[in-house]
């Protein structure tokens, strides 16, 4: 069975690199590279087999059996598992040969390929899962990836404090999507996808009673509460507002990370899980407004917030965050084929973007912040001329991948009710925001004068060959994808989905809107960062208040410090000094000291000195006629 060896592949490269890694001595890619790339050559024997009309599953034993509960390690294969197949295997394959010249020399590079080759097996199997189980697992299993390889130089404090946070944050998503979970075994009595799919329709009115706040029960459709439940594992793993606090910081770890894990295939999960348990949220209006109106507030939120930072990479991870909003939004209103198309070229463009970064910022020995760039894009070539074409497809321009995806899906949140009309306004806006910031990257990093350090000024050149030829291979899939029609082959994996391609006069009328919305997005950050390079600064200092609460990230670090870090932080100080000292402590304490005072009164009368023994015989004679005599 081929298909088992695609997630097998990275699985024995894991292994092999951790528990023989200090043999390798900095050639584990000879082991991690040829695993990755042979998952991707068994992913494209997959989507010939299921292109052909077959869907492919494989149970592969029985993992758990007590009572009513059987579930089955089992992989499930159609059109939505195989086209996440060949992106994530796909990125991973080019991140991990780009890895080998962005990573030499690191003291770690062994581990580091250990732990993508972990981390590519993970999101294989959750993508390739039939049952929610088997899902959980793995959507777990990629967290703790991420934790590991954010935190990757774990000696940077800035490194650990960014992958515990990620990690905290995560599980605050991963405990609503495990409560949904739960709830979906009691209604459904099973946890695999089919059985639970099939009994949908027929609960879509059962109904569960919750403890009102005020007493009473609220009633509530059981199918919405399992929704929204396991829309909140979404929100923490796609960095939806308001749980999205972790993925800037996430740029910590290393840059091809970035790339893989928080551009292209990590956080598209909570986009994939909506598309794939369509027939649960097709049934629940309720929770499909939720899921678009987050959607779409974090599209809007990514994007303001990308305009005013300077960290090369946090522009392109709040890039990433509100293409997130994009996907998530669509979903719910019903375009889940539409989603899947942005999320697939999206994974292409900003896999390639923000491996782009790691080129500029190797060339500038580690320097990531855009103020003191300026002028490579003579010295960086194939760097530049690469970045530009994916923040062409960033920003939707025409006949890029990005424009095909984007357009279609406004065009088809636009025909879904009001609320696809409001949001497809906000969809258009935030388009004209992105091209502007896309395209403020490019031109502050690599236009106008040179502000690099001098003292590196004279050596910039391109990096290694493995470095650029990944590069080239994502700016070519960021050109092409559009062409190849991948929302008609997404179409019979989706319920409901066969209506969503629409190609009247609305949706040429939003494409046209979106395209010059666009253009207009790249023409105003050339007026202002070339043309007027002054003007930047100016704008800053007279919108003092927007340019602040833009650049502070909407505050929403600064409250989630109020209402929860520092309240807790306080708690926990009480707790230890009134609890912790006090009570277990004292009580461990004073046991200690009636130990050794008991002690004390035991030496006492055993001194060895006869005239104390006479004593204490004659006391107790004493007391003893006392006693008697008197009682």
């Amino acid at each position: 069975m081929p298909y088992v060896l695609i997630p097998l592949l990275p699985l024995f490269a894991f292994i092999s690199i951790g528990l023989f890694g200090q043999y390798f001595k900095g050639r584990s890619h000879l082991i991690a590279v040829p695993a990755v790339l042979f998952s991707l050559v068994f992913s494209l024997v997959a989507l010939s087999e299921v292109a052909s009309g077959n869907i492919i599953h494989l149970p592969l034993y029985t993992w758990a059996s007590s009572g009513d509960l059987h579930i089955e390690l089992g992989l499930y294969i159609d059109q939505l598992t195989v086209v996440m197949l060949l992106l994530v295997s796909t990125v991973s394959s080019l991140v991990h040969i780009y890895t080998i010249g962005y990573m030499q020399g690191d003291p770690a590079y062994d581990r580091f390929f250990s732990n993508i080759a972990l981390f590519t097996f993970s999101m294989l199997m959750l993508v390739m899962s039939d049952n929610f189980l088997q899902l959980f697992v793995f959507w777990e299993a990629v967290g703790l990836c991420s934790y590991l390889l954010i935190g990757h130089w774990y000696e940077r404090q800035s490194a650990r404090a960014a992958a515990t946070k990620a990690f905290l944050v995560n599980r605050v998503g991963d405990f609503g999507f495990m409560l949904g979970i739960l709830l979906v075994f009691v209604i459904f009595g099973s946890l695999a996808y089919v059985p639970v799919f099939d009994a949908a329709p027929q609960m879509a009115n059962a109904t569960i009673n919750l403890l009102g706040s005020v007493g009473g029960n609220w009633e509530v459709s059981a199918i919405t509460l399992i929704c929204l439940l396991l829309f909140v594992g979404a929100i923490g793993k796609s960095a939806q507002v308001p749980l999205h606090v972790w993925l800037p910081d996430a740029m910590e770890g290393p840059t091809p990370i970035s790339a893989l894990i928080h551009a292209a295939t990590m956080v598209t999960a909570g986009v994939f899980m909506v598309a794939r348990l369509a027939p649960l949220f097709n049934l629940s209006p309720t929770a499909m407004d939720v899921v678009a109106v987050v959607g779409g507030l974090t599209m809007v939120v990514g994007a303001t917030i990308a305009f005013t930072q300077t960290d090369i990479k946090r522009v392109v991870a709040y890039s990433t965050m509100s293409q997130l909003g994009y996907m998530i939004m669509a979903c719910g209103l019903g375009g889940y084929v539409e989603g899947i198309y942005h999320l697939l070229t999206h994974g292409a463009f900003k896999a390639l973007l923000f491996l782009g970064c790691g080129s500029v910022i190797i060339a500038l020995h580690h320097e990531q912040d855009m103020q003191r760039m300026g002028g490579l894009k003579d010295k960086l070539p194939v760097t530049y001329w690469t970045f530009v074409i994916g923040s062409l497809a960033l920003a939707g321009f025409p006949f890029t991948s990005g424009w095909f995806s984007k357009d279609q899906l406004l065009a088809v949140a636009w025909m879904s009710g009001d609320l696809g009309k409001v949001l497809t306004v906000l969809g258009l806006l935030t388009a004209m925001m992105t091209a502007f910031y896309s395209f403020r990257l490019v031109f502050v990093t690599f236009w106008g004068e040179s502000r690099v350090d001098p003292h590196h000024a004279s050596d910039i050149h391109e990096p290694s060959k493995t470095m650029t030829y990944p590069l080239v291979v994502l700016a070519a899939l960021s050109l092409l994808l559009g062409f190849i029609g991948i929302p008609e082959f997404l179409q019979p994996a989706i319920p409901g989905a066969g209506g969503n391609l629409h190609h009247g006069a609305a949706a040429t009328g939003i494409m046209i809107v979106a395209t010059v919305l666009g253009l207009i997005g790249i023409a105003s950050a050339y007026f202002v960062y070339v043309k007027s390079p002054g003007l930047p600064d100016r704008l800053a200092h007279q919108w003092q208040s927007l340019y602040q609460f833009s650049l502070h990230k909407w505050y929403v670090d600064e409250a989630y410090d109020k209402t929860i870090v520092n309240p807790t932080f306080q708690v926990a100080d009480q707790m230890w000094k009134r609890v912790d000292v006090a009570v277990i402590d004292g009580a461990v304490n004073g046991i200690a000291r009636s130990v050794a005072w008991g002690g004390w009164m035991t030496r006492l009368i055993q001194s060895g000195e006869t005239q104390n023994y006479a004593l204490a015989m004659t006391v107790g004679a004493v007391t003893i006629l006392g006693m008697y005599l008197f009682f």
